[in-house]
C-alpha cells in the first residue's frame, strides 16, 4: 500500500536551509552537498544569501544553483550574517527552517533527526553539538580548545551532554511561526544574534532544545589573527546582549573578563612592587598547559603543544572584547528595541 501524502507531510514537512556566506570559497560547496545528500523524505529548499566576497564564492554559488533547482541565492550587500539570515528567511518558503553556516557540515540524518525533536519535545527551535574538526596542526588545537571545558564554558553545544532544556544551541532548526512571531534576527547583532533571538524565544515562553544527536562540524579559524578577531568580537557583541537583556549573563561569561583584569593586575604588580605579582599569569599559563593534556588526547605532538595557544587566545580576546565593548553599541541597540521584521519588503 501506498504511503498517505497527507500522512507524509506531517511527519516530514518541507524544509528550507538557509545559509549566509562571505567568502567561503573554501567550504561552501561540501557544505552544501552535505545539505542536498540529507536523507530527509519530505521536500527541501536550500537558499544562500551572497554577502559582498572577494573570491568566489558568487561563482561556486551560481554554480550549485544550475546543478541542483532545490538551490537558490539571495543578495546581501550590507555581508552581514543577521541581514544575510533575515533575506533568506524571506525568501524561503517551508515551515521548518534550518540555518546552516558556509563553513558547517551537517551530519547525515541531521535534518530527519532535527524534525522529529521538534515534533517530540514541543520545541520553538532544537541544535546540537558544534563539532569543530581541524585540518591542520593549528586546526587540530582550536578544535581541541573548543570542545574543553577549559575552553569556552561548558555550554553543551561546545562539550556535549544531555539532551534537555538550554539557553541556545548551535545554529537551529526552528519552526517558522517561532521566527514570524519574533520578526527574525536583530540586524543591530553583528554577532551574538543566534544567543540574543533564543533569548527572545525563551522570554516569550518557547523552549530552546539541546540534543547530542544534532552535530554539525565546524571549520576553525586559521591563524591566531582570526581566532582573536572572532573571539574579540563574541565577547564584544556578548556584553551588548548583556546591557540589551537584563538577567542574561552569567558567572561563565564573567570568567573572561575577570581573568584579562586578574592578569594584567599580576603583571603590573610583578613589574613595579613584587616578583609575587606574577603569580596570577604564571598560574593562568599552568592551568590552560595542564588543561590542554587530557584535551590533545591522540593528536600529534606539534597540535598538542598549540592548545595552550589557542586557549590563551580565545580567553584574551573574549575577556577584552567584553571589557572593551563601546556602550554605543548597546545605545544603538537599544533606541529601535526591535527586531527586523521579515514581512517587510
Amino acid at each position: 500500500m501506498s504511503e498517505n501524502p497527507q500522512s507524509t507531510a506531517v511527519q516530514h514537512p518541507a524544509v528550507s536551509v538557509i545559509m549566509p556566506v562571505l567568502n567561503e570559497e573554501r567550504h561552501l560547496r561540501g557544505a552544501i552537498h552535505a545539505i542536498l545528500q540529507q536523507e530527509y523524505a519530505g521536500e527541501m529548499e536550500v537558499v544562500i544569501a551572497l554577502g559582498p566576497s572577494t573570491d568566489r564564492t558568487d561563482e561556486i554559488a551560481a554554480e550549485l544553483v544550475r546543478e541542483d533547482p532545490r538551490v537558490h541565492t539571495v543578495p546581501n550587500p550590507t555581508g552581514r550574517t543577521p541581514a544575510a539570515l533575515n533575506a533568506a528567511i524571506k525568501a524561503s518558503r517551508h515551515p521548518i527552517v534550518v540555518r546552516v553556516d558556509g563553513h558547517g557540515m551537517l551530519s547525515p540524518n541531521y535534518i530527519a533527526t532535527a524534525v522529529r525533536l521538534l515534533g517530540e519535545t514541543g520545541a520553538q527551535n532544537v541544535g546540537g553539538i558544534m563539532h569543530a574538526e581541524g585540518e591542520n596542526d593549528w586546526e587540530h588545537a582550536v578544535a581541541a580548545a573548543m570542545t574543553s571545558k577549559i575552553g569556552v564554558g561548558n555550554a553543551a553545544f561546545h562539550t556535549g551532554g544531555e539532551a534537555g532544556p538550554a539557553d541556545t544551541v548551535y545554529l537551529g532548526v526552528f519552526r517558522r511561526e517561532a521566527l514570524e512571531q519574533q520578526g527574525g534576527y536583530n540586524e543591530e547583532f553583528i554577532r551574538a544574534q543566534d544567543w540574543e533571538l533564543n533569548f527572545r524565544i525563551r522570554e516569550a515562553g518557547g523552549l530552546i532544545w539541546f540534543s547530542p544527536e544534532l552535530k554539525v562540524s565546524y571549520r576553525p579559524r586559521p591563524s591566531v589573527k582570526a581566532l582573536a578577531k572572532q573571539y574579540k568580537d563574541y565577547g564584544r557583541w556578548r556584553h551588548v546582549v548583556a546591557r540589551y537583556h537584563e538577567g542574561s549573563i552569567n558567572l561563565r561569561y564573567l570568567a573572561p573578563p575577570t581573568a584579562v583584569c586578574a592578569i594584567a593586575a599580576g603583571v603590573v604588580v610583578g613589574a613595579a612592587l613584587t616578583p609575587l605579582g606574577f603569580v596570577i599569569p604564571g598560574g593562568y599559563l599552568a592551568a590552560i598547559t595542564a588543561g590542554s593534556l587530557p584535551a590533545g588526547k591522540g593528536l600529534p605532538l606539534k597540535a598538542r603543544l598549540q592548545i595552550p595557544v589557542a586557549l590563551a587566545t580565545m580567553h584574551m580576546s573574549w575577556g577584552y572584547g567584553f571589557l572593551t565593548s563601546p556602550k554605543a553599541l548597546a545605545r544603538k541597540v537599544i533606541a529601535s528595541r526591535r527586531p527586523a521584521v521579515l514581512s517587510e519588503a
